[in-house]
């Protein structure tokens, strides 16, 4: 009998720091190889070191081609649930396949070959799974935009990386309204500089209107119908690619305002996706991960298309809300009818879902047996929200941490390899890889307990960013200057005397209130405790005498029975018995909804800036404009302690959308 170490975990992450070579050689093992990898690591490589330099591969190959010659391509692989057209939709690994090998082909004939670049512009469908996995079949780089973005967001990401091709939809379906997608592409296209020479649009009969009616007007292209093309399409082969060629670029915000390219590689991507499904969530071959999330994220991207694809896993692309779409039992109805294993979504939507039915009784309506464990992540996940997951569920409830940037879980609790306990208000322990650190301004490490900013020792592991697009002092500037020979991951926390990592928000979320730098997110736990308190945010305001106080804002819960002074008192007390006096927490404001993008992250600069009576614009993540516009209401209500509101501020429907 093989010994297996009494701590699986502990083992693993030793190796991959003290021997990467042999860890991570090991690991590219699960991938098919067209050229199979002598090295693991490149150091010598710039801007940050690069994994399996000499390794040749194809990623729709590996998340596809492969299942089918081995005896799954009548599994399952993607299941489309849209709750706001009433429609369910599975493929099956060969289904999958052949539709992405002949959307390939249609982007072949349209002049996509190994390194350019597409930019899909789609809504939860399953053309947009297609679209990607069609650009890796062929080692074109996608970019994928949120549908129904912006169109001067959109006309910023066409000039950032040139796309040769863009593919939308008609439009998509929300609750109460349909979004026309078209007249947003021509205002881009418009405004962009740099030219797309062919447009593809997958008509939707639920959306009024269509490609023809409503691109007069629009600059010179050729215009496409996605399922016209597909007709007449020629199936293509994968195209073997360099393991360090990319694979994506998907762009976050940037605190210049202007968004950053994330740029990830295919080999080093396949990699930690392959090992993450399995170890991190311990997803096998034909177990079902159901992620509500957008594949506009890097959520999505990781662990709703590729790690469930390339681990020969069944995965659920979902187009709905959590709460609304029809009800909060709308996740549960999911796990039950697709016998899901693992879920994986935003503390935001817990929240949602618990605001609508703090009681579970829409998830008494459904049996959900196969459900094993949850995952969280986009947000910190406070206690409370923790606690009443936990015993809704009776599952695990594991908070995990990690960026855009780093692509998977920096710090997890990683079930597929060995459960560790679990901690409220952790994200447990660092994944192999991760060598994470916590330091004070200077750049001097911190002992445990000690707050600081987190950082990476390099070489981040396989499936991190390897630049931004076409802007490698920008990388250089933003994540490597800090500090030499670490990645700034720009959020502070600690660690405790386990080891755990308690992440407390970004940096800038560390207000100083008379010389006192005090964390928001630790006042944001204590709040969120609260039995009446279903969301909460705290934000540093401007303040004449203390340069800023914290100010509280909070959404109740639905059954929440207590009058707004009442609640004041007793948040401020809570918070002055579990930090002190000294964090000058005394106002509390009752607003119907927090302003967050997309993703569920709170507009925390947004709502500064309102609060404190500067100019603003509205963010181009953002999720729901109202939810802004009623929190500006009720900030212009309040009465600040520090600097009156300026004249002439900027409304919420003044800036960009």
């Amino acid at each position: 009998m093989v010994a297996v170490p009494a701590d699986v975990y502990s083992a693993a992450y030793a190796r991959s720091l003290d021997d990467p070579e042999e860890f991570w050689l090991r690991a590219a093992e699960a991938i098919e190889w067209d050229v199979v990898p002598t090295r693991a690591l490149d150091g010598t490589a710039r801007p940050v070191p690069r994994w399996f330099p000499d390794g040749v591969l194809n990623t729709s190959f590996n998340a596809l081609d492969r299942h089918v010659r081995d005896g799954r391509g009548d599994q399952p692989a993607l299941i489309h649930e849209s709750t706001v057209t009433g429609t369910s939709t599975t493929f099956s690994y060969r289904e999958l396949r052949d539709q992405v090998a002949s959307f390939a082909g249609v982007l072949a004939a349209s002049g996509v070959s190994k390194g350019d670049r597409v930019l899909i512009y789609l809504p939860m469908i399953p053309a947009a799974v297609i679209a990607m996995l069609a650009c890796a079949r062929l080692g074109a780089v996608h970019c994928v935009v949120f549908g129904g973005f912006a169109a001067h967001e959109l006309a910023v990401r066409i000039d950032d990386c040139a796309p040769k091709v863009l593919v939308t939809a008609a439009g998509s379906r929300e609750p109460r309204r349909s979004v026309e997608y078209i007249p947003l592409v021509v205002r881009a296209l418009a405004a962009a500089k740099h030219t797309v020479q062919t447009v593809i649009v997958k008509e939707r009969p639920e959306v009024p209107g269509t490609a023809a009616t409503g691109r007069r007007g629009a600059p010179a292209a050729t215009w496409l119908d996605w399922d016209a093309a597909m007709t007449h399409a020629v199936p293509h082969d994968p195209v073997p690619v360099a393991a360090t060629d990319p694979l994506y670029i998907l762009y976050t915000s940037g605190t210049t305002g202007s968004p950053k390219g994330v740029v990830r590689d295919n080999g080093g991507h396949a990699v930690a996706m392959t090992w993450s499904l399995r170890n991190v969530y311990g997803i096998a071959p034909g177990e079902v991960i159901f992620t509500g999330s957008d594949v506009g994220w890097v959520v999505g991207h990781s662990y709703i298309v590729y790690a469930p694809l390339l681990g020969g896993a069944t995965t659920v692309l979902y187009e709905g809300k959590p709460v609304g779409t029809p009800d909060a039992g709308a996740f549960w109805r999911i796990v039950r009818d697709h016998g899901v294993d693992v879920l994986f979504t935003a503390p935001t939507a817990l929240r949602a879902i618990r605001r609508a039915d703090p009681r579970g009784e829409e998830l008494g309506r459904y049996d959900t047996w196969t459900l094993r464990a949850l995952f969280v992540a986009g947000e910190r996940l406070d206690p409370e929200t923790f606690e009443w997951a936990t015993q809704t569920l009776v599952v695990p409830v594991v908070d995990h941490w990690w960026q855009t940037e780093t692509g998977w879980a920096i710090c997890a609790n990683p079930l597929g390899l060995h459960r560790r306990p679990i901690k409220a208000g952790s994200p447990s322990l660092p994944m192999p890889g991760f060598d994470v650190r916590v330091v004070d301004p200077d750049g001097q490490m911190l002992p445990p307990l000690a707050e600081g900013r987190i950082v990476l020792k390099l070489p981040l592991p396989p499936g991190t960013l390897t630049t931004i697009w076409d802007n490698d002092p920008r990388f250089i500037a933003g994540y490597l200057s800090f500090l030499d020979g670490y990645y700034l991951t720009g959020d502070s926390g600690y660690v405790d005397a386990d080891g755990y990592l308690f992440v407390m928000g970004r940096t800038d979320d560390v207000i100083n209130v008379a010389g006192h730098r005090l964390s928001t997110g630790a006042m944001e736990q204590i709040v969120a405790q609260h039995r009446a308190v279903a969301e909460c945010a705290v934000v540093g305001v401007a303040d004449e005498i203390k340069g800023q106080v914290p100010v509280g804002f909070v959404v109740l819960t639905t059954d929440a029975d207590i009058d707004d002074a009442r609640l004041q008192q007793e948040l401020v007390a809570m918070v002055r018995d579990q930090i002190g006096a000294v964090a000058s927490f005394s106002e509390v404001n009752r607003v119907p909804a927090l302003p967050k993008t997309r993703s569920g992250k709170l507009l925390r600069r947004t709502m500064r800036q309102i609060v404190d009576g500067e100019p603003y614009a509205v963010p181009a993540t953002i999720d729901d404009v109202d939810a802004l516009t009623s929190f500006a209401a009720a900030a212009l209500q309040r009465t600040p302690r520090g600097p009156r509101f300026a004249v002439g501020v900027r409304g919420p429907l003044d800036g960009p959308h």
